[in-house]
C-alpha cells in the first residue's frame, strides 16, 4: 500500500471515511489487475493510474471520479470487463471507465480513423458524464510529465496532439492550471532548445527586477486600502508557452520582467472590482482600448474578471486582472470549482459549469445531425477555441458567437426555427448582408418568413457547428429533390460537350461503386448539397484518373478548373504546401472545406481521392500568397537583419519567422514570405542567395 500513501493523504482531507474505503478497494483491484505490467520508464504500471487519481483528488473531485481514475485502464489493458466493474463498484464508475477507454479491440482501416473514433467516443461519453474528460485530461497530464522515456519523434507527435486537442479542451472547460501545464510540457517536448533558452531568460528577468514587481504591488495595495478596499495583490508569472506565443504573434524579443508578469487583484465583491479599476486608473495611466470587462460578459468557459493594461513606473507596461475570490477559483479550476457543493443532491452550479453544460448539450445536437465521425470531430474542434464576439437581440439578450460569425450563425444560435426561416437581417436598424461577419456590440434583428428555408449556399459562409449541422440536416431531410435537380444541372454543365443521358450504365455503376453510393439520385444529391464536386465526378464517370508525373504535372487536361484572379480571394489554398500562381496545381475536394488547391507535388495528395485538374488563369491577383522558405545561414549577429533587408528589397513581405540553432555555427531560419506569384518568389530567392553567409535556401512545399 506504499504507492497508495500520497493519494490517501490527499483524500483524507476532504472525503468521508466510508468513501475512502471504496477508493482503497479500487486501488487494490487496479494494482492486482495491472500486476506484471510496466511503463516505458520501467516503473510498475500502477504508478500511472495512482498519479492520475492524485491529480483529480487535488481538484477535490468526488470518490467515484477518483475510483474511475484508478481503474481507467483496466478494461483496455487487462482481462477485467465493464460488467465486473459494474458489479464491484456500480454502473456509474463502470460507465466512466468505459468512456475513457480506447477502442483498441475494434478493427479500423487506418490509424486516423481509430483516433477519430476514439475521440468521438470520449466526447459523447463526456456529454453523459463530464468526469470522463476530467480523467482523460489528468491521464494526458501525467503522460506528458513522463514523456522522457519515449523516442523524440513519439514525444513530438504526442505533444502536437496535446496542443491541438487536450489544451483547447481544458481551456474550454476553464481548467486553466491543467491547460497551462499541458502547454508548457508540449512546448518543451516540441521545441526543447527554445524552451530552455526562454526559461533561462525568465529566470534572469525574475531575479533582476523583483524589486519593481514588489514596488508596483505595494503601490496598488496602498491605493486600494486608502479607498477602503481590502485586496490581495501580487504579480503572477505567466507560463512559458504563453510568453512564447506572445513573442511569435508580435514578432518581438524578450525584453523585461514585465513580459512575464500580470498583477492579480483579488477583492471581496463585484462592486469592489469596479471601484478598484477606477483607483488603479488614477494611479497609472490606462492604455486606450485595453480595458476588458469579462464580469458583465463572461468568456465562453465561465471566466470572469476586469482586465486592464496601463503605463506604470519608468514607462513599463502594467497588466492587471481584478476578480472576486469566487471568480479567481473558477478562473483556475473551471468546471471543477466548488465540485464538493454538488454532493448529496446540492447543485449550486458555477457559471463555468452552466456554460459547460450548454456546450455539451450543443455537442449532442451536433452528433444527432452529422453523417459520420469525421464530420462530427471537425465540427467539435471548431467549437473548442473560438475567439468570441458578443452581439445583442433587439430585446437586449447577449448572444455569444465565434469571431467571423454571420447573421445566419446568429439566427441559428437564437433558435433553429429562426435560422431555417431567415430571409434577411438588419443590424443597428440598417440592412446587412447575411454573409457578412458580425462585430461585437451590434444589435441584430433577423427577418423571417414562414415558408422560407435554408439555402445550400449558406454552408459557404457560416462558421458555427450548430448552423452547419442544422442547415445540412434540413437539406438532407427536406430538400432532397431540389438537391438532385441542382446536382443534375451542375453535372451536365461539367460534362459538356457530353450529357448525363449519353453515359452508359457501366460508367455510372463504376463511379457509384468507387464512391460507395447506392444510386444515381444519391450521387446527384451529394453534388447538389456541395459534398461532391461535379468536375471531379466527371473524371470518374469518364473513366479518367488524375495522374501526376515525376515533375508534379497532372496528365489529364479535360474539365480543368480555372483559378481566375477575380476568384482567388474566395478560393481556399492549402496551408501544407502553399501553392502560388505559376505552380502546377491540383484541386482536392474535402467533405467540410469544399475545394482546396494544392501544389501538385504536395505529399498530402498521395491518399486523396477527390482530385480535379486545376490551372491558373493569366492576370494579376489582388491578393498576395504565402510561401515557406528554409534558409541555413551562418549564425552571426547580422544574419537576420540581412535576410529581412533582402526580402524587403525584393518587395516581399514577412508573415512569420522561426529560428533554431544548428551544429557547426549554423542558424536554421524558417520564413513565411508573401509574394505575388512564382516569378516574384524566384526574385526573392535570388536576393537571399546573394547574402554573405547563406549556405542553402529552398522552398518548402511538403513534397512527396
Amino acid at each position: 500500500m506504499e504507492l497508495f500513501a500520497d493519494l490517501n493523504q490527499i483524500i483524507q482531507g476532504y472525503l468521508p471515511a466510508d468513501k475512502i474505503e471504496l477508493v482503497k478497494r479500487a486501488f487494490v483491484i487496479a494494482r492486482d489487475a495491472h500486476e506484471g505490467q510496466f511503463r516505458s520508464s520501467g516503473e510498475p504500471y500502477i504508478t500511472h493510474p495512482v498519479a492520475v487519481a492524485s491529480i483529480l483528488a487535488q481538484m477535490h473531485l468526488d470518490h467515484e471520479a477518483v475510483m474511475a481514475a484508478l481503474l481507467h485502464d483496466v478494461i483496455e489493458d487487462t482481462p477485467y470487463t465493464e460488467a465486473q466493474l459494474s458489479a464491484e463498484f456500480g454502473s456509474s464508475v463502470a460507465e466512466i471507465v468505459d468512456g475513457v477507454s480506447k477502442l483498441d479491440k475494434l478493427k479500423f482501416r487506418t490509424r486516423q480513423e481509430a483516433q477519430v473514433e476514439n475521440f468521438r467516443k470520449m466526447i459523447l461519453a463526456m456529454t453523459r458524464d463530464i468526469r470522463v474528460v476530467l480523467i482523460k485530461l489528468a491521464d494526458r497530464t501525467h503522460n506528458m510529465r513522463t514523456l522522457g522515456a519515449l523516442r523524440p519523434d513519439k514525444r513530438r507527435r504526442i505533444a502536437k496532439e496535446t496542443l491541438e486537442i487536450y489544451c483547447p479542451l481544458a481551456h474550454r472547460l476553464g481548467i486553466e492550471h491543467i491547460k497551462n501545464e499541458l502547454e508548457d510540457l508540449s512546448f518543451k517536448a516540441m521545441y526543447p532548445h527554445r524552451y530552455d533558452v526562454l526559461k533561462k531568460l525568465v529566470e534572469v528577468a525574475r531575479n533582476n527586477r523583483q524589486d519593481l514587481i514588489e514596488c508596483i504591488s505595494n503601490e496598488i495595495k496602498v491605493r486600494l486600502e486608502n479607498a477602503g478596499i481590502f485586496a490581495r495583490v501580487w504579480g503572477r508569472e505567466k507560463h512559458l508557452y504563453k510568453i512564447y506565443q506572445k513573442m511569435r504573434a508580435k514578432d518581438q524579443e524578450f525584453h523585461s520582467i514585465m513580459d512575464i508578469y500580470a498583477f492579480r487583484i483579488i477583492v471581496k465583491t463585484v462592486d469592489d472590482c469596479y471601484r478598484s479599476l477606477g483607483q488603479i486608473h488614477n494611479l497609472y495611466k490606462p492604455r486606450p482600448g485595453r480595458v476588458k470587462d469579462y464580469i458583465a460578459v463572461p468568456k465562453a468557459n465561465g471566466y470572469q474578471s476586469l482586465q486592464t493594461s496601463m503605463i506604470g513606473p519608468h514607462g513599463v507596461p502594467v497588466e492587471a486582472h481584478i476578480q472576486t475570490e469566487d471568480m479567481e477559483k473558477v478562473a483556475e479550476m473551471g468546471v471543477t470549482a466548488y465540485w464538493g457543493g454538488k454532493e448529496n443532491g446540492k447543485n449550486d452550479s458555477t457559471t463555468a459549469q452552466v456554460r459547460a453544460q450548454r456546450w455539451l448539450q450543443n455537442l449532442v445536437e451536433i452528433q444527432q445531425s452529422v453523417g459520420n465521425s469525421f464530420e462530427f470531430i471537425e465540427n467539435v474542434k471548431s467549437e473548442f477555441f473560438p475567439k468570441e464576439i458578443f452581439v445583442f437581440t433587439p430585446k437586449g439578450r447577449i448572444v455569444e458567437l465565434p469571431k467571423g460569425a454571420t447573421a445566419v450563425d446568429f439566427a441559428y444560435a437564437v433558435h433553429s426555427d429562426i435560422g431555417n426561416t431567415c430571409v434577411g437581417v438588419t443590424v443597428e436598424h440598417k440592412p446587412y448582408p447575411l454573409f457578412k461577419a458580425l462585430e461585437s456590440g451590434q444589435t441584430v434583428h433577423i427577418i423571417t418568413e414562414p415558408n422560407a428555408h435554408p439555402e445550400a449556399s449558406w454552408l459557404n459562409f457560416v462558421v458555427t457547428a450548430r448552423a452547419k449541422t442544422r442547415i445540412r440536416h434540413y437539406l438532407k431531410q427536406r430538400c432532397a429533390i431540389d438537391a438532385i435537380k441542382l446536382g443534375k444541372t451542375e453535372l451536365n454543365s461539367a460534362l459538356q460537350p457530353h450529357s448525363l443521358e449519353a453515359l452508359s450504365p457501366q460508367q455510372i455503376q463504376s463511379a457509384l461503386e468507387e464512391l460507395k453510393l447506392s444510386s444515381l439520385d444519391e450521387l446527384l444529391r451529394e453534388i447538389g448539397l456541395g459534398n461532391l464536386l461535379a468536375p471531379v465526378i466527371v473524371h470518374q464517370l469518364m473513366g479518367e484518373q488524375i495522374e501526376i508525373d515525376v515533375d508534379g504535372n497532372s496528365q489529364n487536361h479535360n474539365n480543368t478548373l480555372m483559378i481566375s484572379p477575380a476568384l482567388m480571394a474566395n478560393t481556399q489554398f492549402a496551408q501544407c504546401c502553399h501553392p502560388i500562381p505559376g505552380d502546377p496545381i491540383i484541386g482536392c475536394s474535402t467533405p467540410n472545406n469544399g475545394l482546396v488547391i494544392h501544389h501538385c507535388q504536395c505529399a498530402n495528395l498521395k491518399n486523396a481521392r477527390q482530385l480535379a485538374q486545376a490551372k491558373w488563369e493569366e492576370g494579376q491577383s489582388a491578393i498576395n500568397f504565402d510561401a515557406e522558405l528554409q534558409v541555413e545561414i551562418l549564425n552571426e549577429q547580422s544574419a537576420l537583419p540581412s535576410l529581412m533587408m533582402a526580402i524587403t528589397a525584393s518587395e516581399g513581405g514577412i508573415q512569420n519567422i522561426w529560428t533554431e540553432e544548428l551544429e557547426s555555427s549554423l542558424l536554421l531560419v524558417i520564413l513565411q514570405v508573401s509574394v505575388k506569384d512564382l516569378k516574384h518568389l524566384e526574385n526573392v530567392l535570388h536576393r537571399i542567395k546573394g547574402i554573405t553567409g547563406v549556405v542553402s535556401v529552398k522552398r518548402n512545399i511538403n513534397a512527396q
